[in-house]
């Protein structure tokens, strides 16, 4: 049977770069259970020359469609396959509509890893009722927590719209200035807009409005897409957004008190509350066979409490084998785990 190994990407992190062979790991897993037509087994951890990568076997050679999926693990450096103890290089090709400065320009106090942001994407993609047509279709992504848009910028390296919500003004407008910034200096065709935000002669907020296309071509043809960045409160979602419209909603939650709601009594900073007034919202606007994809510091919540509050939403969370095998060290206050649901199908 084929073997394959892994080199895993270098991470600036270094706290992080310790917890990637295991998250690739199961990452890798998740894969082989729900969007590859391969077969995978026997995944670990290998030293070769004194360097580490993930093995892994499958029945038989990985075909093009396995690999315009696995080009897009979050933690993929290079892909050899091992032939009598030797690497030869096989051909990977991510899904990156754009140069990866889009992720990586930005840098900020909490800024989320932009391969965790990855696997977190990855993870909710493969929980979707078509877990292994993605990288072929346009998808619409919703992160109701943005802060300042990791989520909504790996959206963009996937050609996906993107929406995003939060409540800090700060971090609206640095993703706002960031994005202008970016897209100008890029040369990328485009429109941004940026007004204020009313229902019913009420202010919530801002909005920031960007069409654009990588592609000059397409821009003239209409074949656009969008990101749209609500400055408003999370628990809004359903008012700003039409009932079962976004294919995923993927978020990084509050690991304390950094992002909240200011509905009712004020700023509500518990992530338990948050999360159990704000799944129930977020629900609404997720098409039926789409996915929820939430990380979280296991600190501040369990893991059960979650899983319960999802379940309260009409949600199927996916459980058992490699999604147990998600939770990493960020600090010495933060253990970060990751949970993944789907919404049945009509």
């Amino acid at each position: 049977m084929p073997e394959y190994v892994i080199l895993i990407l270098p991470s600036a992190n270094r706290v992080y770069a310790a917890s990637s062979p295991t998250l690739l790991r199961a990452e890798l897993a998740v894969f082989g259970m729900t969007g590859l037509p391969a077969t995978v087994s026997n995944v670990e951890e290998v030293e070769l020359g004194g360097v580490g990568y993930v093995k892994f076997t499958c029945a038989e050679p990985l075909s093009e469609t396995d690999l315009a999926l696995l080009s897009n693990l979050s933690s993929l450096y290079a892909l050899f396959e091992l032939r009598e103890g030797l690497l030869a290089p096989v051909t990977v090709r991510p899904l990156a509509e754009t140069d990866s400065d889009l992720l990586t320009i930005q840098k900020y106090p909490g800024k989320t890893n932009e391969q965790f942001t990855k696997l977190l994407l990855n993870l909710t993609l493969l929980a979707t009722a078509a877990p292994a047509d993605w990288p072929g279709r346009p998808l619409h992504v919703l992160d109701p927590l943005c802060g300042r848009g990791t989520t909504l910028n790996q959206a963009m390296m996937y050609g996906f719209d993107a929406t995003g919500l939060d409540v800090d003004s700060r971090d609206f407008e640095a993703y706002e200035q960031f994005l202008k910034t970016w897209l100008r200096t890029k040369r990328v065709k485009h429109t941004a807009d940026t007004g204020q935000l009313r229902r019913n002669k009420v202010r919530l907020g801002r909005r920031l409005d960007v069409e654009y296309a990588f592609d000059k071509n397409d821009y003239k043809a209409g074949r656009t897409r969008h990101v749209t960045y609500y400055n408003a409160d999370t628990l809004t979602a359903d008012e700003l957004l039409r009932p079962s419209s976004m294919d995923l909603v993927v978020t990084d939650a509050p690991y304390g008190v950094q992002h909240g709601s200011h509905r009712e009594a004020g700023l509500t900073r518990s992530p338990r509350d948050l999360l159990a007034a704000a799944v129930p919202v977020w629900t609404r606007v997720l098409r039926p066979g789409g996915a929820m994809g939430i990380s979280w510091n296991t600190h501040v919540l369990p893991r059960e409490e979650l899983v319960t509050i999802l379940g309260r939403a009409g949600l199927e969370v996916r459980e058992g084998g490699p999604y147990d095998q998600l939770a990493h060290r960020v600090d010495q206050a933060i253990v970060r785990d990751l949970v993944v649901a789907s919404k049945p199908a009509a």
